[in-house]
């Protein structure tokens, strides 16, 4: 089935209902490791592009995946705004003007943001960010987004959640955590986790 505007935004209300219920979580792991305010933050973008939803579901899924990211930049402190607004732009740009997607073009979407997320955070790989969660689950969605898209979905998920869990033991070298050194090493990247619900959401909300 192709995947619509409406899948987009159930998709993006989902994350944002999911946000907001581990917004603790994530500022207590941000509180180790960073500033804190990695969920504050993240809750904030999602509850403004909330706001402006309704708005959108008539439109394009590129243009929703657009104004998504416009509005988590303008929102959200720290580096998560420009990140994950990042992506969001970056996603909806590969979309162009399509009226609905396919699983390929989810995946494609996908990569273009991660490679947006790179280019604006200048994190490689095992630098313990969200690049290491979200690169094992954008390549698990390009083996099987074509043939499958649940499956992709479910492997996607589960490949950020590995990621996530992947990097924990390793020591930070970017953000504010790389100021900790080893002391850093032993806990969850903030940034990880909230990709890894990411996925976790776009799978529960199209895996249909």
């Amino acid at each position: 089935m192709p995947i619509t505007t409406a899948d987009l935004a159930r998709f993006v209300e989902l994350y944002a209902d999911r946000l907001h219920a581990a917004r603790e979580h994530l500022t207590a792991l941000d509180s180790a490791v960073g500033d804190a305010d990695h969920g504050i933050n993240m809750d904030r973008g999602f509850s403004a592009v909330r706001e402006v939803l309704p708005g959108l579901r008539e439109g394009l899924p590129g243009a929703l995946a657009k104004q998504v990211g416009m509005k988590l930049i303008s929102t959200v402190g720290g580096a998560s705004g420009p990140l994950y607004g990042t992506f969001f732009l970056r996603f909806g740009t590969s979309l162009g003007d399509a009226a609905e997607m396919t699983g390929a073009d989810l995946a494609t979407a996908v990569r273009a943001g991660l490679d947006g997320v790179i280019a604006r955070g200048k994190a490689d790989p095992d630098d313990k960010t969200m690049v290491d969660a979200m690169t094992p689950a954008a390549e698990a969605l390009e083996s099987n987004a074509a043939s499958d898209l649940v499956q992709a979905l479910e492997a996607a998920a589960r490949a950020a959640a590995a990621g996530r869990d992947r990097i924990t033991p390793l020591i930070a070298r970017k953000g504010r955590a790389s100021y900790l050194g080893e002391r850093s090493a032993g806990h969850v990247d903030p940034g990880a986790a909230s990709t890894t619900i990411l996925f976790e959401s776009l799978r529960d909300a199209l895996g249909r």
